[in-house]
C-alpha cells in the first residue's frame, strides 16, 4: 500500500509559511531598521498602521501570491462587469483579474486563491425579476455555479471554500453569498456592502471601496485646492433615504442663511456643479444610503477634502488592516449629527493641513486607472487585503491510501 500526499499543495502551504514570518518580522521590527527600498512607492507616515510591515508584506505578495481565475461560466453573468457605474469597482477588478499576467496563473496546482469569477451586478439585470424582491433565482445560480466547480476540481472541497474568493459591489453581494452556506461562512467575501451588522465578518471578509466611475481619464479629476481655498465647512448633496440622512437633513437641511459653512441639500440645482462643491469643501460628509458604503468616501479623497463618515460603527472600512483612518478622516456618530458644526470647526487649522496632506497622500490607494493596474493601486489593495486573509488560512495536507 501507497501513502500519497498532496506536494504541491505541501509546496505552497511552506511558500505561505516563509511569508508569514517574514511579515511577523516586520511587524515587530525591534531593529527599527529603515524602509525597504522600492523603485516605485515606499509607505511611510502617519497614513499607515505599521508602514513597514505593509511594505513588506505588499513585497511578498509580489513574490509569493498565485490567483487562479475558473473559466467556467459565460459572460455576462460571468468574466463581465460594469465599468462605469456606481458598481465600476466590481467590473474593473473582473476585467483586471481577468487580464493580469504577473499575479494570475492558469494552472490551479499553482495558485494560493481561487477567483470564483460572478458578477452580482449581472445578474440583477438578467436573472432578477425586477420588483419580486426574490434573490432565490441568484442565489441558486450561485449554489449551482460552485456545485459545478467542486464536482470538477478538488480546490473548493479540500478547504471548504476558504482558500477561495468572490467580489461584489452591489448592495445584495452579501445575502446572494449565502446561496452556499461555505461561501458565506468561510470564502473571502470581498463587499462593498461591509456591514459588520449584517455578517460582514473583517477578519475573513474585505471590505471593497465603492467608486463612481464615470470615464476612463480618473486622473483628471483628482486634486483641489489648499483649506484657505476652500470657504464651505461641510458639504453633502444627494437623495434622503437610509437610515442616517434623514437625520442629517432634519439637523442640517435648508440651515445655510444661518450656518453658509455647512451646506447639506437634497440633491443641488441645475447649475451647481457636485465636484466643485467638494473642491470648495473642507470636509465632505460621507453617509451610508441604504447600505453603509457610499461612492463619497473615494470620491472626497480624490478631491482633497477630509472625509467624515457618518455612522455608528457598524461599517468596516476599505483597507482598514494597513490604513489608519483616523490619521485623514474623522468620524462621526449619527447621535453628534447635531453637534456636527461644533465638532468640525474644533479642528484647528494646523491639524486639519496635516489631515488633507495626509489624505493626499493616501490617494494612490484608492485610484482606479484608465489602463494596466499600477502597483498600490485600487486593484492591488484589494488583492492585498484578499493576501492577508489568505495568510491566515491553513489547509490541511491529507494524507491517502492507494493500493
Amino acid at each position: 500500500m501507497q501513502r500519497w500526499r498532496d506536494v504541491k499543495l505541501e509546496r505552497l502551504e511552506r511558500g505561505l509559511a516563509k511569508a508569514r514570518s517574514a511579515i511577523m518580522e516586520a511587524i515587530q521590527n525591534r531593529d527599527n531598521r529603515p524602509p525597504l527600498v522600492d523603485k516605485d512607492y515606499v509607505p511611510v507616515g502617519p497614513i499607515y498602521r505599521n508602514a513597514y510591515a505593509f511594505h513588506r508584506s505588499y513585497l511578498e505578495m509580489e513574490k509569493v501570491l498565485k490567483v487562479y481565475v475558473y473559466e467556467e461560466g459565460e459572460p455576462p453573468v460571468f468574466h463581465d462587469g460594469p465599468c462605469r457605474s456606481i458598481y465600476s469597482t466590481e467590473g474593473r477588478f473582473i476585467y483586471n483579474m481577468e487580464m493580469d499576467t504577473r499575479m494570475r496563473t492558469r494552472d490551479p496546482d499553482l495558485a494560493h486563491i481561487f477567483f470564483l469569477p460572478f458578477s452580482v451586478v449581472k445578474m440583477v439585470k438578467t436573472i432578477y425579476e425586477p420588483d419580486s424582491h426574490d434573490m432565490g433565482p441568484i442565489k441558486r445560480t450561485i449554489s449551482d455555479y460552485i456545485g459545478v466547480l467542486s464536482g470538477k476540481y478538488p480546490y473548493w472541497n479540500r478547504s471548504l471554500g476558504a482558500d477561495h474568493f468572490m467580489l461584489s459591489c452591489h448592495d445584495w453581494g452579501p445575502y446572494v453569498s449565502s446561496g452556499n452556506e461555505h461561501l458565506f461562512s468561510n470564502s473571502i467575501r470581498v463587499l462593498c456592502n461591509a456591514n459588520k451588522s449584517e455578517g460582514f465578518n473583517p477578519s475573513k471578509d474585505v471590505s471593497l471601496p465603492e467608486i463612481n466611475l464615470r470615464t476612463d481619464a480618473v486622473d483628471r479629476q483628482v486634486g483641489g485646492p489648499s483649506a484657505s481655498h476652500r470657504p464651505i465647512l461641510a458639504f453633502f448633496a444627494d437623495g434622503n433615504h437610509g437610515p442616517v440622512r434623514p437625520v442629517l437633513f432634519e439637523h442640517w437641511k435648508g440651515r445655510t442663511e444661518e450656518h453658509p459653512d455647512v451646506q447639506v441639500s437634497e440633491y443641488l440645482p441645475r447649475g451647481v456643479s457636485y465636484t466643485e462643491q467638494m473642491r470648495r469643501s473642507r470636509f465632505c460628509l460621507c453617509p451610508g444610503g441604504y447600505e453603509v458604503a457610499s461612492p463619497r468616501l473615494a470620491e472626497a479623497i480624490y478631491l482633497e477634502c477630509v472625509p467624515v463618515v457618518v455612522d455608528d460603527g457598524d461599517y468596516a472600512l476599505p483597507f482598514a488592516d494597513v490604513l489608519n483612518w483616523d490619521a485623514f478622516s474623522l468620524r462621526l456618530r449619527v447621535a453628534d449629527v447635531p453637534r456636527l458644526r461644533e465638532v468640525l470647526a474644533a479642528v484647528s487649522p494646523r491639524q486639519y493641513i496635516r489631515m488633507q496632506r495626509r489624505v493626499r497622500a493616501v490617494r494612490r490607494h484608492f485610484m482606479v486607472h484608465g489602463g494596466p493596474p499600477r502597483r498600490y493601486d485600487a486593484f492591488h489593495m484589494i488583492l492585498h487585503s484578499v493576501w492577508l486573509r489568505r495568510l491566515n488560512v491553513r489547509i490541511a495536507v491529507r494524507i491517502t491510501a492507494q493500493q
